[in-house]
């Protein structure tokens, strides 16, 4: 089946998503910031549109979409761990590797979440340093924290 591609501005970035009736394929963020929201999307995405901009709005903190990620079995059974993160939650990559049972595959499941194609549904930023850091994230440290400061029902408001 062929695959379908729309366009979604988000507040972080503008969002490429493919997929077709077997699920969502991928979820990126580009920094073109000339490409714009499609005006028409295919029938398959509109749902994972919907989604998004009720995350975004601060409406939605879990997701109900048919996934179709593309990797190897290991990077499936990482990613499918990460579905389990609560929204407003965080996990080390140790935590992590222990969910998985093996922790010495830290570096591998680490490498795993900076694979995963489908970003904010499946969601690796949640996924931090032991130490609390904000380390590696393919959408970049910034949106890292943006998506997390979002996820925060707490936000702290700035004095100055």
């Amino acid at each position: 089946m062929e695959l379908q591609t729309t366009y979604y501005k988000s507040p972080i970035g503008t969002e490429k998503i493919v997929g077709n009736n077997n699920g969502i394929q991928s979820i990126s963020v580009l920094d073109d910031e000339t490409i714009s929201s499609s005006a028409i999307i295919p029938e398959c995405l509109i749902e994972c549109v919907s989604q998004l901009d009720e995350y975004f709005k601060g409406e939605r903190k879990t997701f109900n979409l048919k996934l179709n990620p593309k990797g190897t079995e290991f990077q499936k059974k990482v990613w499918q761990k990460l579905l389990n993160i609560p929204f407003n939650k965080t996990r080390t990559y140790l935590e992590q590797s222990k969910a998985l049972g093996d922790v010495k595959a830290i570096r591998a499941v680490a490498s795993a979440n900076g694979k995963n194609p489908i970003w904010i549904v499946i969601p690796c930023h949640r996924v931090i340093g032991s130490d609390g850091s904000l380390t590696g994230y393919a959408g970049g440290i910034w949106r890292k924290k943006w998506l997390l400061q979002h996820e925060n029902p707490n936000k702290q408001q700035s004095l100055f």
